[in-house]
């Protein structure tokens, strides 16, 4: 769709736009997992249009690209909740969870899916991931769910026949958890990464080691103060691995019997924190070149080591990598995108050359309604009140069509993502899109804590989660106002899981300098979560807050539902009502009490929703929702469909 040539003039907000709700999730799919058998590289697909269904896709050498998953199955697992990690192939053989029984199957070339598992006591009791496909056994973790909650869970690594069905033999148990199994070329050892509560796997992590004839079990790497993540055993016998010691996940090289060394040491990110399973940031090609991702001041992109410890950046369009795969001799296969593309599947060789698989979808429009992220530092402060920066990136309003009024500025968006312990990523996303283009700022904040800037940015966080990451909120909003770029007096704020925290938390205080928010499925009571939440995140708080109960004068000070008293800025409330992570009483909560202090409040609950919106409508109708809230807060006109606000003063 192309512009006129001279812009109408709108009041920002209420700009007509193609990037609409529809636009937002029509032919939507989220590509990621790239992986190489042979000549056919596989990736997985999952669309909102097939209620979030994750499909596995098969591209052939001549180009044909082949659905392989027939209807009923859908490739995700509920390992960690989070998943990742739930299918993987040889020789032209895929083995995937199942996301409604969480059992596993095999899938042969032509045939039908036939189940590998036996059906567990507990229905979706038994759930499969990480597997690694050796010889004609598997080597793959399940975690086994008793039925009596977070503490009733085992993660486990077991051993499995490839091709038959049968009960899955336990290799290592003991752990809080357990991943990434792996057998090395001979066949003599195996090798996984474990860690134990409170920790997270980017906390503290170990890998150890087994000698399957002796049975003799060996530290390898890791402990107190570093995470280890993605070993893999290579044709020479060495185990390559990733490891944060220096402060940065770089990457290093094991040889049973000899010291560690060192392969990639930069100030760089090439690892990413382990809310999923499965992570993939660098291959090691034939002859012993390395492609790896690395991740530096907020954005990504390729490196080429070469055997003789050589490094070259590669000069690609991408900012954000989500696998690297080998491929061939010279050319690895990535899932990647750029600010003004969406993540697609392309082959890139060690000279930078880029052949598109699967290209992102065509949005149809024109450029100018796309906004281009821009990298900003900010001045914040730390618990003590003391001076440090924060990052974030910054899209201003964007569309050719419309030119807000003279001497007017753009309400801003300020987005928090997820974990904590996560990233704003510089790709596109049309749901961002969705605001530039109607004239809203957005600015998706790095606050501290943030992954992508070294172990001590993400440590700022520790026994700081409700004051660094609001404190960081409260500084992007205020750094853009004050330089202009942006209206002080329309600030909004909105975040999903921990982001919806943060949310709250940045409201429930009288200094507050926003005027809307928009919690996604956000933590309101620190204490019922602590309570309430799966294995995985049970003892998070512990580094995040404090343990619990010792600390719980600190969970009751930090949750958002004792500060209501402070409370007086509209806010929208969507949720899940499947949401397993944070449950829909934490929401419901927080509305009740915003209510009884008629305080303005839109709450919608989403009927087979997990923590996560997956489903079309659901993304649509939560989007024009909160465009609908907006307007009636800021006072702007809009095309959605109206949705009640209690309490707002009409």
């Amino acid at each position: 769709m192309s512009a006129p040539t001279t812009p109408a003039v709108l009041p920002f907000g209420s700009w007509p736009t193609p990037i609409t709700s529809e636009l937002v999730v029509a032919s939507a799919v989220r590509v990621s997992g790239a992986r190489v058998d042979g000549d056919a590289v596989y990736w997985a697909e999952a669309s909102p249009s097939a209620g979030g269904r994750t499909q596995i896709v098969r591209r052939d050498p001549d180009g044909t690209t082949t659905d392989l998953l027939p209807e009923g199955f859908d490739a995700r697992t509920g390992v960690h909740e989070y998943g990742g990690a739930a299918w993987w192939v040889r020789g032209g053989v895929v083995w995937f969870a199942n996301w409604l029984d969480q059992r596993l199957y095999r899938l042969a070339p032509g045939g039908e899916p036939e189940p590998l598992t036996p059906e567990p006591a507990i229905p979706r009791g038994d759930r499969f991931a990480d597997g690694s496909v050796a010889g004609a056994e598997i080597l793959l973790v399940r975690e086994r769910h008793g039925g009596s909650g977070a503490t009733d869970v085992r993660n486990e690594v077991v051993r499995i026949a490839a091709d038959t069905p049968s009960e899955p033999e336990v290799l290592v148990s003991g752990p809080d958890f357990v991943i990434s199994p792996q057998l090395s070329p001979d066949g003599r050892r195996i090798v996984w990464i474990q860690w134990d509560h409170p920790s997270m796997p980017w906390d503290d992590t170990v890998l150890m080691g087994r000698n399957l004839e002796t049975g003799d079990e060996a530290y390898i790497a890791g402990g107190p103060g570093e995470s280890v993540s993605e070993p893999r055993w290579q044709p020479d016998g060495s185990l390559w691995f990733l490891s944060d010691r220096t402060g940065w996940w770089n990457l290093y090289r094991w040889v049973p019997g000899e010291d560690i060394k060192p392969l990639v040491v930069l100030d760089a990110e090439i690892g990413v924190p382990g809310w999923q399973l499965g992570s993939s940031r660098y291959a090691v090609l034939p002859g012993g070149r390395v492609v790896f991702a690395r991740w530096s001041k907020g954005y990504d992109g390729l490196a080429v080591r070469e055997p003789d410890g050589e490094f070259t950046e590669l000069d690609l369009p991408f900012s954000a990598i989500g696998s690297v795969a080998p491929y061939g001799v010279g050319s690895v296969v990535v899932v990647a995108g750029t600010p003004t593309e969406e993540p697609g599947v392309h082959v890139v060789s060690v000279d930078g050359d880029v052949e598109t698989l699967q290209a992102p979808r065509d949005l149809g429009i024109d450029d100018g309604y796309l906004s281009v992220p821009e990298a900003v530092s900010f001045p914040s402060v730390d618990p003590a009140g003391l001076p440090r920066t924060a990052h974030g990136l910054f899209y201003p309003p964007a569309n050719p069509a419309v030119a807000g009024p003279a001497g007017e500025l753009p309400p801003l968006l300020v987005v928090i993502h997820g974990g904590p312990t996560a990233a704003a990523l510089p790709v596109l996303s049309v749901a961002v899109q969705y605001w530039t283009s109607r004239g809203f700022g957005v600015v998706d904040v790095n606050y501290g804590g943030s992954t992508g800037f070294g172990r001590a940015y993400r440590e700022q966080l520790k026994g700081a989660w409700g004051i660094v990451d609001v404190a960081d909120c409260l500084a992007a909003a205020r750094h853009l106002a004050v330089t202009g770029r942006v209206d002080g007096a329309r600030l909004a704020i909105r975040g999903g899981s921990a982001g919806g925290y943060t949310v709250l938390a940045a409201l429930a205080r009288a200094d507050t300098p926003f005027s809307a928010g928009a919690d996604h499925y956000g933590v309101a009571d620190l204490e019922a979560l602590a309570a309430d939440t799966h294995k995985f995140e049970s003892r998070y708080l512990d580094g995040l807050v404090g343990p619990y109960p010792a600390a719980r004068e600190v969970y009751v000070e930090r949750s958002p539902i004792h500060h209501v008293d402070q409370f007086h800025t509209p806010l929208i409330v969507l949720q899940g009502d499947e949401d397993a992570i944070v449950p829909p009483n934490q929401s419901e909560a927080i509305v009740e009490a915003l209510r009884a202090r008629q305080v303005p409040v839109a709450y919608l609950l989403f009927t087979g929703e997990q923590h996560g919106f997956r489903k079309a409508e659901n993304i649509r109708r939560a989007l024009d929702a909160e465009l609908s809230f907006y307007s009636q807060v800021f006072g702007f006109a809009t095309d959605v469909p109206e949705i009640e606000v209690e309490n707002l003063p009409r």
